[in-house]
Formats: structure tokens, sequence, C-alpha cells
């Protein structure tokens, strides 16, 4: 398998945890999304939606990280993303929906840069457009995880497709929240340094990877 991705891409980094948490060997290749290489004719032609993560396993390539993982959780069903009950199923289904559906996109790069160089927005609108969305969508996942079912990590005991989507939003929301700020949602950082704590999430972080800059 080979991964395309960017580093910093937070949607990347679902991709790289999901695959080491499979123990599945890949490759990388690098698009480097402030140049626009995602946009260049040659990544168009592998993805024509322009975006990264991009997973080329033999002749099939897939888009979007939650189509990837769903992918690898049907190829290799241990250890499994979702739980085996329908209500937990949906469980992680609904938190994993609210960080990659609710979340990230109002704050990835493609928007950011739309405020920014289109719309001219100033830095401090900006940051305080990012600064919204985050908080008001980590006070609502911080209700969730009061819940009965949430145990060491987002859903029970074992890392699930809503830890995959958690880890990289904390770590995007690092770059404009800091420490102590954060500390204003105990158990989704608690799940977080419970999630960091495991070989494969450590492994796939930003700072870890080949591409890194910093």
């Amino acid at each position: 398998m080979k991964l395309w991705g960017y580093f910093r891409s937070s949607a990347a980094f679902r991709a790289r945890i999901a695959l080491t948490l499979k123990g599945i060997p890949y490759d990388q290749g690098f698009v480097h999304l402030r140049k626009a290489e995602q946009r260049s004719p040659e990544f168009l032609a592998r993805n024509p939606q322009g975006l990264v993560p991009f997973l080329e396993d033999g002749s099939t390539g897939i888009a979007q990280s939650l189509a990837i993982c769903e992918y690898l959780d049907e190829i290799h069903p241990a250890p499994p993303f979702l739980p085996t009950d329908p209500a937990g199923r949906a469980r992680v289904r609904s938190l994993t929906l609210a960080i990659a559906c609710d979340i990230h996109p109002l704050n990835n790069l493609r928007v950011l840069t739309y405020l920014t160089k289109t719309l001219k927005v100033d830095k401090a609108a900006h940051d305080a457009w990012y600064r919204h969305w985050i908080a008001e969508g980590f006070a609502a996942l911080e209700k969730e995880f009061a819940a009965p079912a949430t145990g060491r990590y987002c859903h029970g005991d074992a890392p699930t497709l809503a830890d995959i989507c958690l880890v990289p939003q904390v770590f995007n929301a690092k770059r404009f929240y800091s420490d102590d700020e954060l500390a204003a949602y105990p158990r989704l950082m608690r799940i977080f340094a419970t999630c960091m704590a495991h070989p494969a999430f450590d492994a796939a972080r930003p700072e870890n990877q080949p591409d890194f800059e910093a």
C-alpha cells in the first residue's frame, strides 16, 4: 500500500493511525499542501478530488480518510475500529462524524485560506473563527464523554474510529489553544493522553513523518 499525504493534514494523520493500528506496512508519498501540490496535474490524475489522504492498494485507489479507515477495517478486521453491538457502533460513528463533519471541515486549510486570501479576513478574525468552532465542538464532545460507554478511550477500552479522528483534531487545536485552555475539557484530554501512550498513535504523529517541517 502507498499513502499519499502531508505531515500536518489531520485527515492524513487519521489514515496513518489506522494503518499503524492494523499493523499494515505501507509506503508514503508526499503532497505539500502549502505549495498547492494537491492541485498539480500529476496528483489530480491520481485523485480528482485534489485532497489528501489518498490510499493506493494495487489497482485500488481510495480518497477520503473515513473511507480509507472503513476499507482497512474490512480487509483487516483485527483489531476492529467499531464495537460489535449496533448501539456501540452507532455511538462511535456519531462521535466520529461530530469531529470529521462538524469540526474539521470548518477549520481545514482550504477554508482558512479562503477566509484570508479571498474574503480578506484579518488574523484576529481568522483566529476567532478557528477557536469558535473548536470550542463549540469540544464542549459537545466533553459532554458525550460523560456517557457510561466511555472507558479509557472514546468508547470502551480499545481504540475506535472515534479515537482515530479525535487525536488529529486535538493536535490541530493545539496550534491555537494553550494546554491550560484545553484543560477545560478534562475528559477529552484524558482520552487524548491515553491514545498518545499507544505506540500506533505516537508513530503516526506529524513530527515523526519524513516530510515534517518545523
